[in-house]
């Protein structure tokens, strides 16, 4: 198997935002804790899988926070 030169470091996707979301995960970037404090030691393959991670977490917050929206009060406002 031939391994694709890098030329350019893979930077971090830190997005300054740095909250934690109710899985634990950063509101900004979706890294762990984990990751985002371990990201400089992470070999490229390794940050590349972060990365994609990171993705398939956005896309499940986005879904989730659409079914939420979707689902209608059970109740109505007695007043």
């Amino acid at each position: 198997m031939v391994e694709q030169l890098e030329f350019f470091e893979i930077q971090s996707p830190c997005r300054g935002i740095c909250q934690t979301n109710e899985q634990g995960y950063c509101r900004g970037c979706f890294r762990s804790r984990d990751e985002r404090f371990q990201w400089l030691k992470f070999t490229d393959p390794q940050k590349r899988n972060i990365l994609r991670l990171c993705r398939q977490r956005y896309i499940r917050s986005i879904m989730i926070k659409s079914l939420q929206d979707d689902v209608s009060p059970a109740q109505q406002e007695l007043f």
